[in-house]
């Protein structure tokens, strides 16, 4: 089993960020368009060294900021944030292709394709949008976003009704970007599964929520089935550990990735034989992950390939 580690955003070696704001408040007030766009272009500066801080460290798996681009989906803020940027798009997206990264984003908690608000709605396929114009932009091939399952509301059976419809209802581009996370208080792998099982999107594990919102099942009870929807592709997971062992930090993100519970994960999982890439959600970013690589050599046998890749 061959294993990829990742990390989103932000790099915590380099002094940049590609998530610099202009708010919306802000711009209303300022109706600044040469700092909106001093902004973006220094965000794209930043995704760039960022990309190549990657490619010379063997890191070959990137979430990238979905605050790449402020006020994108604002119906009533008008510039064109593709065309006016093709040059930084070129170059970026050719840092991608040419060292073969996976990158994907992870839209925020503002897009709920299963609201019931009709706004809230609206505002999601928005958001969808843009995540896919960028990534379309890039030329990625293999275009990712990954979304949960959102909002609960009437209970959970109604609620996977309606994001099953809304999926159904997007442009057939969209529909084929998207992947399903559980959550940490509502939605868990199992309703994942069964959202699979009605519209065919693969499941992104993500082990922290699992561990916070088991349901009645067990790993082994659905790792096959997880790692089966992505067909050919790569699964990817999700992999971080709690700020505490108290009640009201257990889902928070530690800063660096428990070792020992890392290496017990792939341990379960090593017998499905699978390659896997796995996206390391600490709040130390790519210092948690090569503090988890010096730890994996002093404490198993992996085969390392490179800097982030091993087999296990």
């Amino acid at each position: 089993m061959k294993v990829r580690l990742g990390y989103a955003c932000i790099s915590e070696t380099l002094n940049v960020t590609t998530s610099t704001p202009y708010t919306y408040t802000q711009f209303c007030k300022e109706k600044n368009d040469q700092k909106l766009d001093s902004i973006i272009q220094s965000n794209f500066s930043a995704l760039k060294e960022i990309l190549r801080y990657n490619q010379k460290n063997n890191i070959h798996f990137f979430r990238m900021s979905s605050n790449m681009i402020p006020l994108a989906t604002k119906s009533d803020v008008f510039f064109d944030y593709l065309d006016n940027y093709k040059n930084w798009y070129q170059e970026i997206g050719s840092i991608i292709r040419e060292n073969k990264m996976r990158v994907d984003f992870h839209p925020n908690e503002y897009c709920v394709l299963n609201s019931v608000k009709k706004e809230v709605q609206e505002n999601s396929i928005a958001i969808l949008n843009y995540h896919y114009n960028l990534l379309d932009a890039l030329k990625i091939e293999r275009k990712r976003l990954v979304l949960h399952l959102g909002s609960s509301t009437f209970g959970k059976e109604k609620s996977i009704a309606r994001f099953c419809n809304a999926f159904l209802q997007l442009d057939k581009k969209i529909r084929d970007c998207i992947v399903i996370e559980n959550d940490d208080k509502v939605f868990t792998v199992d309703d994942c599964i069964k959202v699979h099982e009605k519209i065919g999107v693969p499941i992104v594990l993500d082990y922290h929520h699992y561990l916070c919102n088991k349901g009645e099942k067990e790993l082994n009870d659905f790792m096959e089935t997880v790692l089966l929807s992505w067909k050919e592709e790569v699964p990817k997971i999700h992999f971080s550990s709690p700020k505490s062992k108290l009640k009201k930090e257990i889902r928070s993100h530690h800063d660096y990735i428990d070792s020992d519970r890392f290496i017990s994960f792939l341990e379960q999982i090593k017998k499905y034989n699978q390659d896997v890439d796995i996206m390391i959600e600490a709040k130390k970013k790519d210092e948690a992950l090569f503090r988890l690589v010096r730890q994996l050599k002093y404490k198993t046998n992996y085969i390392f390939l490179d800097d982030t890749s091993f087999w296990v």
